[in-house]
């Protein structure tokens, strides 16, 4: 690794002043940061940990919602019996990221951020349409992803916690790509209060949502419904892994599969 200033903030006050450095990086977990620094692809002058600021952690239930502080551990959304009884999808979500080292260092704000095109967080924030409070405002989850690994966070702003509604039924089918566990294709579905919302993470150059699925299981919540939807192969991936026709084909087939185990 090159040389680095290192700090540890207590404060979201004090990291929010150490962020606004444009030569610094916020470390919220580490699981990309550190491996792209071994790598001497990531060359940052300052990196400030906002692993020493306890307001950032913990998971509550407010109204019809659940909120998860940004760094929350993904081991710990999993383990939550807040988070199992609300939006059990979620659980068995964060339950299925990486291995248990990655589960127990990475955390649900540091996913969000850095906004990897096969990660697995961004799909249940755009499926539940969820909202994720900044140090400056509230994004919607509509409005905050911009493709690979680019979001709506202005420099130096910083993630606080994401607040997930209650959905009437939700869940998430991944096909895992063996080496790193990320998703060779993810598909989230939900049915929430405005309707079938369903979003697709590994396809491309990131999550996104698929309005043809979204208007075929808005009329009939099924499996066979989702099968019935010719998943368009032109803007997927093709790369070692799976090509573009085949990323098309498992779009398919995890999103039939969310639904029956949405259902039950």
């Amino acid at each position: 690794m090159y040389s680095f200033a290192f700090e540890r903030p207590s404060s979201v006050a004090d990291a929010t002043k150490l962020a606004a450095n444009g030569n610094a990086r916020v470390l919220a977990g580490g699981q990309t940061l550190l491996a792209s620094m071994k790598l001497r692809l990531a060359n940052p002058e300052q990196l400030v940990d906002l692993g020493g600021i306890a307001e950032l952690a913990g998971i509550k239930r407010e109204g019809n919602a659940v909120v998860i502080g940004a760094m929350t551990r993904h081991a710990d959304v999993a383990a939550s019996a807040d988070v199992k009884a609300a939006i059990p999808a979620l659980a068995e979500l964060a339950g299925g990221i990486g291995d248990r080292q990655v589960r127990a260092m990475g955390t649900i704000g540091g996913s969000v951020a850095n906004n990897d095109p096969a990660a697995c967080y961004p799909a249940a924030l755009l499926a539940l349409g969820a909202t994720v409070t900044t140090t400056q405002r509230k994004i919607a989850a509509d409005d905050f992803f911009q493709g690979m690994f680019a979001t709506a966070l202005k420099e130096g702003e910083l993630i606080t916690s994401v607040s997930f509604p209650v959905a009437k039924k939700a869940a998430y089918m991944k096909f895992k790509q063996p080496a790193s566990r990320f998703a060779l294709i993810g598909v989230f579905v939900a049915q929430t209060d405005s309707g079938v919302r369903v979003a697709v993470t590994g396809g491309g150059n990131g999550v996104f949502r698929h309005a043809g699925l979204e208007q075929a299981l808005a009329k009939s919540f099924t499996p066979q419904a989702a099968a019935g939807v010719k998943v368009d192969a032109s803007g997927l991936s093709s790369d070692l892994h799976a090509s573009a026709e085949y990323r098309a084909n498992l779009v398919s087939v995890m999103a039939q599969r969310a639904v029956a185990k949405a259902l039950g």
